[in-house]
C-alpha cells in the first residue's frame, strides 16, 4: 500500500500543530518546515478542519491549531478517512473497474484484509505519541507539544 501525498502532507500539518500548542501556527511556517507547498497545504488544511481535526481562523492574526488534544486523534482515522477514497486496486473503483475476474476472483478480499489490518495497526498510535519525547522531530519542526511528565511508549511505533 502507498500513503498519498494528501495523507503524508496532513501528517506533518498534524505533528506541527500538535508541536506547536497554544499557539495558531501559519500555512507559510508549516510550508517552510515541512517542505510542503502552500497550494497543497490549503487544500489539505481545508478537508482537516471540516473533519474536525483542525481548527482555523481568518484573517491577520490567522492561522491554525488542532481542533481537539493531540491525544485524542487517532492516527488510523486519519488515514482512513483520507486514504479510503483511493481504490486499492482497479477492482476496487466501481465506475472504472474493466476487468473481467472481478466476480470470481478472491484477490479484492484478500486486498481488502490487508487494508484493514494496515488501518487497524494504525489505532492504538495517537498524534501525541508521534509527537511526545520526539527530540529529533522537535528540532525540525520546534515547539513543545508535550505536557510535562506525560509518558509516552515510543517502543511500539518501530
Amino acid at each position: 500500500m502507498r500513503v498519498t501525498k494528501r495523507t503524508n502532507i496532513a501528517m506533518r500539518v498534524l505533528m506541527f500543530c500538535a508541536a506547536n500548542p497554544g499557539r495558531l501556527v501559519t500555512k507559510h511556517e508549516i510550508a517552510q518546515r515541512c517542505n510542503a507547498s502552500e497550494n497543497h497545504l490549503a487544500q489539505v488544511i481545508n478537508q482537516l478542519a471540516q473533519m474536525g481535526f483542525l481548527h482555523t481562523q481568518r484573517g491577520r492574526n490567522g492561522g491554525l491549531e488542532l481542533g481537539r488534544p493531540a491525544e485524542d486523534i487517532v492516527i488510523g482515522d486519519i488515514f482512513r478517512a483520507l486514504e479510503q477514497p483511493v481504490p486499492l486496486a482497479e477492482c476496487f473503483a466501481d465506475v472504472d473497474n474493466t476487468c473481467p475476474l472481478t466476480d470470481a476472483c478472491r484477490l479484492r478480499s484478500a486486498l481488502t484484509r490487508a487494508a484493514n489490518a494496515f488501518y487497524e495497526t494504525l489505532d492504538p498510535i495517537t498524534l501525541d505519541s508521534l509527537v511526545c519525547d520526539n527530540a529529533a522531530l522537535m528540532n525540525i519542526i520546534s515547539g513543545d507539544g508535550c505536557r510535562a511528565g506525560r509518558l509516552v511508549n515510543a517502543g511500539t511505533m518501530d
